[in-house]
């Protein structure tokens, strides 16, 4: 049995994680590869986190593709190989014509759980515009959705499986820009990232809206490195690259913003 209260410490996200070592001891004693339902990226980090310090198991995420934000994972022994394969996930065409009546995220999530189905079986939504959407959820829910997704708003749909290779990934858009500042706090890169003053940023981060590696940070003085990704709620995220310092002791800071 794994140390289940030692992992759970400092986890915001108990109730998931709790899950997710229920299913390692599984694996453990069975020898087999278990799933987890979909983890939100916020539970993906916070397992990294629980889990980086063990050695019994080994952890696979993987959402259909590689930029997928909600991941299911694999679990094994150590000793067992372990490939994305055996993630067992299902992609759906959410087939329509929304040109008069345009469908969003909320609306197709929306839809789906209309159905009677939990989030943690659906994984990310990948909007298509009028054409519909296409959505990745696991296999064993995926004739269900098939005869019981059948309309999105007013739009009537035509539900069926797909190919993960069907997916119509877009690339995000981002943008490059190089910041100089006299400190490494969230305050100071993030309003440089996102275009706001330091003011309104700190509003943000006093009202819960910003995380780090998807973890809520409530002091606008908190330190950044490189490698941290920033998100605000609504807004997209910031992701921090190479740091320099200047000749006059000021930071150079390389960063990526995402949209």
């Amino acid at each position: 049995m794994l140390p289940r209260e030692d992992l759970l410490k400092g986890i915001e996200n108990r109730d998931a994680i709790a899950r997710v070592i229920d299913q390692a001891d599984q694996a453990i004693k069975t020898w087999e590869v278990v799933c987890s339902d979909f983890l939100a990226p916020p539970e993906l980090a916070d397992m990294q986190q629980s889990f980086g310090r063990l050695t019994e198991v080994q952890l696979l995420p993987w959402g259909g593709y590689p930029q997928a934000e909600r991941q299911r994972v694999a679990i094994a022994r150590a000793e067992l190989p372990l490939e994305d394969t055996q993630v067992e996930i299902a992609a759906l065409d959410i087939a329509g014509n929304f040109l008069f009546d345009p469908a969003t995220h909320r609306d197709f999530l929306g839809a789906l759980l209309g159905t009677g189905i939990v989030r943690e079986k659906v994984g990310d939504i990948i909007v298509l515009g009028e054409r519909g959407a296409q959505a990745i959820v696991v296999p064993d829910l995926v004739e269900f959705l098939e005869l019981q997704l059948n309309q999105v708003r007013s739009v009537p749909v035509k539900t069926r499986r797909i190919e993960l290779s069907e997916l119509k990934i877009r690339e995000p858009k981002k943008k490059e820009l190089t910041t100089v500042e006299a400190s490494l706090r969230l305050d100071a890169i993030a309003s440089a990232g996102f275009g706001m003053s330091r003011s309104k940023m700190v509003d943000l981060i006093d009202g819960g809206d910003v995380r780090v590696n998807w973890k809520e940070i409530s002091s606008a003085s908190h330190q950044l490195k490189t490698g941290d990704l920033v998100a605000i709620r609504g807004k997209g995220r910031l992701e921090v690259g190479e740091v320099a310092v200047t000749k006059k002791d000021r930071y150079r800071v390389q960063l990526t913003r995402f949209v």
